[in-house]
């Protein structure tokens, strides 16, 4: 493909970086140099955060109606282009565009968030003399800070709610991924957007990233990524201005299988989710625990599937599996590996890696009977990699599973409701799924974890809550007070 050059969108205008400095992008599958990437500056940032707080008066003061049209017309500019973006994605990442859903994902968003931007407030009688409201008011600018797995996924998800709740942001893409978040950056000026509400920068998270998490003139701030990286936004954001922060931070998701589950569409389903775009998701079911007495049935199963993984060029409509996102990435992945093959068995399922350009390709590893306290039960490895182990009761398996520090995710597999529902109660997971597994969810329904996994929810319906301030106003009326509520301290 012809070499893209990237680069920062300031205030309705691309930008080169202040000090010039740029990086390249390598394609994982081909090794081809694609990209060569304006790397952020603290200066750049700082332009696009004053870009963003001259725009803000004029779109917070717009209708919901108003803020939405360039909403809805970047939905469909997206809807369009979706073949290209896929492209772009399987150029950085290897991801394959058989399984690439993303635009669709970011059309859905900015088309909701285009009509569903009515922040409401609350109203009380319930003080003698008073008439008093509360009112959900945009923080200023914001920011956001997005994974390399799915850019456009979580563009979409953090930008079009922060926006129609009437914010401007400064939004920071990943190094690994940001050619995708450019292509739509391109598209903002003729969706509508004034210069200023939407500033796209490139770069590492040093400088850029711990530039924005410091900021002063930043109110809240998204972010999506590790948790390592979340502590250190939250100290950033602890030593600067207390700015409101969202956090996605990973996962390391556990699934139930019991003896009485429908086998092969666990298998099938638990597959799914660990090796879709080769492990590197957040919620994948990493952890697989099944009852004893169908366990040997199970992993025959799920290896089956495994096996049938189609390996290789992330363009061709066949491959299901790309390669791990760049060289890093599949050096973790394979060091846990090995670290896998010291404390358990390993189970090959023998996918073949393709012929051709296959230096970053992991085929798909099945760990069976790892203990509990190893690297590989406990940490996020972000590849496909599936640990396999066996439970004999309800009891034990509920306290295996919640023996993490993680709780993003979590699945129970089994034809009894009642013990689906005790199961899905006890889980410490933000979400749970029965009978089905991730990336499985709704879109009205809460995202986000437990402990470690996060901090907030985002969805259709709740993603506004975290990108508005509430504020209660006192209203005292004349005529409204009888002589008994005269020394009222406001319903104290």
């Amino acid at each position: 493909m012809t070499l893209l050059k990237v680069k920062h969108y300031i205030n309705g205008k691309f930008a080169d970086s202040s000090d010039g400095n740029t990086f390249d992008l390598f394609s994982p599958y081909s090794g081809e140099l694609v990209a060569k990437v304006a790397e952020a500056t603290a200066e750049d940032v700082n332009n696009a955060v004053s870009a963003a707080k001259a725009a803000f008066p004029a779109w917070s003061a717009m209708s919901p109606q108003q803020r939405g049209r360039p909403l809805a017309k970047l939905a469909q500019m997206i809807t369009e282009a979706d073949a290209e973006l896929a492209k772009l994605d399987a150029a950085s990442l290897g991801r394959p565009i058989s399984t690439y859903f993303d635009g669709y994902y970011a059309a859905m968003h900015f088309r909701y968030f285009s009509e569903a931007a009515y922040p409401t407030g609350t109203s009380s009688l319930n003080t003698p003399g008073f008439i008093n409201v509360s009112l959900r008011q945009p923080y200023g600018v914001c920011a956001a800070i997005i994974p390399w797995n799915s850019p456009l996924v979580f563009f979409s998800k953090k930008l079009a709610p922060a926006l129609a709740a009437g914010n401007t942001v400064v939004l920071k893409t990943s190094e690994k991924a940001p050619l995708s978040p450019d292509r739509v950056a391109q598209m903002l000026g003729e969706a509508g957007f004034p210069p200023g509400v939407v500033n796209v920068v490139h770069g590492h998270g040093t400088p850029a990233g711990h530039a924005i998490s410091s900021h002063m003139d930043i109110r809240a701030l998204s972010f999506t990524g590790s948790a390592r990286t979340g502590r250190l936004i939250q100290k950033a954001a602890a030593d600067s201005n207390f700015k409101h922060l969202i956090f996605e931070l990973g996962g390391k998701s556990p699934a139930i299988v019991f003896e009485d589950a429908e086998l092969e569409r666990a298998a099938k389903e638990t597959q799914h989710s660990i090796m879709f775009h080769s492990g590197q998701t957040c919620m994948a079911n990493s952890r697989i625990y099944v009852q004893k007495g169908v366990a040997e049935a199970f992993i025959a199963k799920f290896n089956a599937f495994a096996s049938a993984r189609k390996l290789g060029d992330p363009n061709l409509k066949e491959t299901d599996s790309g390669p791990q996102a760049d060289k890093v990435q599949y050096e973790t992945v394979m060091r846990y590996i090995e670290e896998g093959k010291k404390t358990g068995q390993v189970l090959q399922t023998g996918a073949p890696v393709p012929t051709e350009n296959a230096a970053l390709f992991v085929s798909p590893v099945i760990f069976l009977q790892q203990p509990e306290d190893s690297k590989v039960m406990k940490e996020e490895i972000f590849g496909p990699v599936a640990c396999i182990n066996t439970f004999e009761t309800e009891e034990e398996a509920l306290r295996i599973a919640n023996d993490s520090e993680f709780g993003l995710y979590a699945s129970v597999y089994t034809k009894d409701i009642d013990r689906a529902m005790r199961v899905a109660k006890g889980l410490e997971s933000g979400m749970v799924g029965v009978n089905c597994t991730s990336p499985t969810g709704a879109w009205d329904m809460p995202f986000g974890g437990y402990k470690g996994s996060g901090v907030g929810r985002e969805s259709f319906l709740l993603s506004m809550e975290d990108w508005l301030e509430q504020k209660s106003v006192y209203i005292r009326v004349d005529g409204l007070q009888t002589s008994s509520a005269a020394n009222s301290t406001l319903g104290r």
